[in-house]
């Protein structure tokens, strides 16, 4: 199976991102990778008590960063768009622990010019459903992409809307 790497610097721009960036000291930094033979996105991670809610819980609005920010890149890597979140809707199934080993994945479900539709779950080690979303992403137009990330190159062109 090959995964490969999702970073922001592939498509030529700089990220704060609060969930994937690894140079973000206050963030989550959680690398993303795409399986290329499933088409689809995953990550693994295990969060500290820096991000509870309960004490031995992640909080609920964390969950949420780590199951948007997965579709989001679904939708750069599997549907090969620029997009941003519309909607969204979540599910807690059972609680996120903090200092346990978790993973997340995320799918395109469907895709049309001015709407992807996406899915992610959050799984404990055990592989137990803990949290599930879908979401509506709207795809950028270049003016979008451009005011969204900075210059948009010829190599990222096919990215966005048109």
């Amino acid at each position: 199976m090959a995964r490969i790497a999702l970073t922001n610097d592939r498509w030529g721009f700089a990220s704060q991102c609060f969930v994937c960036e690894p140079a973000n000291a206050t963030g989550l930094q959680i690398p993303f990778f795409h399986d290329e033979e499933a088409q689809i996105v995953v990550a693994q991670f295990t969060l500290s008590t820096a991000f509870s809610g309960a004490p031995n819980y992640v909080h609920g609005g964390i969950s949420l960063a780590i199951l948007d920010e997965a579709m989001a890149w679904a939708t750069i890597a599997v549907a090969g768009k620029f997009a941003v979140t519309k909607t969204t809707t979540t599910t807690f199934e059972r609680p996120i622990r903090i200092g346990m080993a978790h993973s997340v994945e995320a799918r395109v479900t469907g895709q049309g010019a001015l709407l992807l539709l996406t899915e992610a779950t959050i799984l404990d080690a055990k592989n137990r459903v803990c949290a599930l979303g879908s979401a509506e992403f709207v795809p950028l137009d270049l003016r979008q992409a451009k005011a969204a990330i900075g210059e948009v190159g010829d190599s990222d062109s096919g990215f966005v809307r048109r």
